[in-house]
């Protein structure tokens, strides 16, 4: 509803010197000879606006989608609620004839879905509407700037409308074409599901009557109810006079003498609205073609065309998700066709799944080797066809290592694209791989420093194999961190799964003083031991005891200073201060194999600190062993030389065993 919004419009004299401009409107009719022809339909180029700030405000494409048919049957009169109109006001129940079409086609002429995203905190903000359009206008996923508002209909979905559940402009010429002439609305009151529901779907359709110049027929005024308000009118002939209802639908309420038309969408009987009358509509169709506001060049075929609202739909767009993009061996991903705005035919290739090609809108796929691998889109309209191709989009992870399992993050030289971690940057500066550790020259760091609250990064592991533990297990780590000043609000977050990371479980957080009580106004580096901070996790419970367990570590910036991991560590029985199984993984070292692939003889090579028996297994992506081999590495450099010629095609592993602790890479057979 339009609510202190408009009175706050309504104190500023340049509005009121435009207000309705009714005199203006009129003359135009009378000069052009204007008649209102029945069965015209002038088409609305419209754009929503989602603005929001990660939250449930971000309504999904479905509500989005529902909000525009919602609208549509309203102002074409299809509500199937028409026919609970008391008998009174049923034969006034007209059709606008005025349809909302979504623009797909932005200021600069590139396509879209006729909607964009934008990420505020403004959202929550809504006594400054003028501050939630500027975030728009700068900060949508779409086109970055002005969007005139004679050639769209700009709808602004928020969290916060300043006490309203919406509101509007009338058709004016303050504030000529700018976007700000538009409506806002909240998202709790757009459309009929999501985060909406049915007794507040109307609002829209109640806001979308304001921007076509009707008023309340109670008057120009946002306070229903009040016994002075039968002295009001809405400048429409065919509605009674009324006080106007609060929310309630007495369809008997005769305050005024009438019976009023409580059913009518602009009234605030949220829960009955169901019908405009002719006044209403020969005002709306009047305001249409008027230049007041530049409503009449929405409807142009000029302005239809540039806008992409013409009902000519081309493909302009192949796009794609996947319900997940990491997976362990034998899952199955299903992929989401997003092409816009129209297609008809797919055809989907995918690197390394199960089956390779399909020509299925929404496909599922198996993937049963390990890696990375590409997916590429072909969506087609009929006579024309785009291609999305995106690199390194599905992880396959290897089977799980085994314990204790140790990351000094020694061996890598980047997180990105590899089958150690996974990634994951939320818009943020992401994990790196930093030139100092504790003892030691590496680590994963976050440059924090400069970086945006809100934002989150996050590495996360391949499996590892718990299921051998039987009593107790530890999961250490050491960080380094400082805060940047007093008030810093920096999250890191530890999760764990035992699904492959089909869900996450919280089991440690460290916040704002617990991460730090230390100050550096400068960029923090870590220069000696005492920086770093061990810490010891006992609380991975046998739940979690299985042989695809995953870790993720989440840093979420809160305005403070650089964060570096280092030394995870994961082993049974009780905490220990000391890196377990350390000596004997840093005994091997520079382990590779070649070729790869390999048409039959396999090279293994490693680097071994002290003499030691090495068990040299080749095991399958099952975990079948294949072939063992014990050998007598020496000090130094190794050479071990595998016959591979009896194995069949795929993909194998190469298991080295010192001391009973393991390092494993990957290899395949042609």
């Amino acid at each position: 509803m339009t609510s202190h919004k408009m009175n706050d419009l309504m104190s500023n004299p340049a509005y009121i010197q435009q207000l309705q401009l009714d005199d203006q409107i009129r003359a135009e009719e009378e000069a052009n000879g204007v008649v209102l022809p029945k069965g015209t339909v002038y088409k609305i180029p419209i754009v929503f606006h989602i603005l929001h700030n990660g939250g449930s405000e971000n309504v999904d494409e479905s509500q989005i989608f529902n909000a525009l048919d919602v609208i549509n049957r309203d102002f074409r009169a299809l509500n199937a609620d028409t026919a609970e109109v008391i008998p009174l006001f049923k034969p006034l129940i007209s059709d606008v004839e005025i349809e909302y079409v979504l623009a797909t086609k932005a200021p600069d002429g590139s396509c879209f879905k006729g909607y964009t995203r934008t990420q505020s905190p403004l959202t929550f903000q809504g006594d400054d509407g003028a501050a939630q359009v500027n975030a728009v206008r700068n900060g949508n996923d779409v086109y970055q700037g002005n969007w005139p508002s004679d050639r769209y209909l700009n709808v602004y979905v928020i969290a916060d409308a300043g006490g309203a559940g919406g509101y509007t402009n009338y058709p004016n010429n303050w504030g000529g074409t700018d976007m700000s002439n538009g409506i806002w609305i909240l998202h709790t009151q757009f459309g009929e599901v999501g985060t909406s529901s049915l007794s507040a779907g109307r609002s829209l359709t109640h806001e979308c009557g304001h921007w076509f110049n009707l008023i309340h027929p109670w008057g120009n005024s946002n306070n229903p109810g009040l016994a002075s308000n039968c002295s009001d009118d809405d400048l429409v002939t065919d509605t009674p006079n009324t006080r106007g209802a609060s929310g309630s639908c007495n369809l008997n309420e005769n305050a005024c003498g009438p019976i009023a038309n409580t059913q009518n969408y602009m009234d605030y009987a949220l829960a009955c609205q169901s019908m405009f009358t002719q006044g209403q509509v020969d005002r709306m169709r009047a305001a249409v073609i008027s230049s007041v506001g530049g409503r009449n060049n929405l409807w142009t075929a000029q302005n239809l065309a540039l806008t992409g609202a013409d009902n000519n739909p081309v493909l302009c767009k192949a796009e794609f998700s996947a319900d997940k993009t990491s997976v362990c061996i034998g899952e199955q991903v299903t992929f989401s066709d997003e092409s816009f705005n129209l297609v008809n035919g797919w055809t989907w290739s995918f690197q390394g799944g199960v089956p390779a090609t399909s020509t299925d809108q929404n496909p599922s796929i198996t993937y049963s080797t390990p890696g990375l691998y590409e997916v590429t889109l072909t969506a087609t309209d009929g006579s024309s066809s785009d291609n999305e191709v995106k690199i390194n989009y599905i992880r396959v992870l290897p089977a799980g290592s085994s314990l204790p399992f140790f990351e000094g993050f020694e061996n890598l030289s980047t997180l990105d694209n590899i089958t150690e971690w996974e990634n994951i940057n939320d818009a943020g500066i992401g994990f790196e791989i930093a030139s100092i550790g504790l003892n030691s020259s590496k680590s994963a760091k976050i440059m924090n420093f400069t970086q945006a609250p809100g934002q989150k990064d996050a590495i996360v592991s391949t499996p590892i194999d718990l299921s051998v533990v039987t009593s107790s297990m530890t999961l250490s780590f050491r960080y380094a961190y400082k805060r940047k000043v007093s008030i810093d609000d920096d999250w890191l977050k530890v999760f764990v799964t035992n699904d492959c990371g089909q869900g996450w479980a919280l089991r440690k957080s460290l916040h704002g003083q617990q991460l730090s009580t230390d100050i550096s106004l400068s960029s923090f580096t870590p220069t000696s031991v005492a920086d770093w901070t061990t810490i010891h996790m006992t609380n991975i419970t046998s739940t979690f005891w299985v042989n695809n367990f995953r870790v993720k570590f989440e840093f979420e910036a809160g305005g403070g200073n650089n964060f570096y991991l280092d030394n995870i560590n994961i082993y049974e029985g009780s905490p220990n201060d000391e890196i377990v199984g350390l000596d004997e993984i840093s005994e091997v070292s520079q382990l590779n194999v070649y070729p790869n692939p390999t048409e039959g003889e396999l090279n293994i090579a490693f680097t071994i600190k002290n003499s030691a028996t090495t068990d040299v297994k080749i095991m399958s992506i099952t975990g079948q062993e294949i072939q063992s081999h014990f050998i007598n590495a020496e000090a130094g450099s190794n050479l071990v030389l595998v016959d591979t010629n009896e194995l069949e095609s795929g993909v194998y592993f190469v298991q080295l065993t010192v001391n009973g602790t393991s390092k494993t890479i990957q290899f395949v057979v042609k």
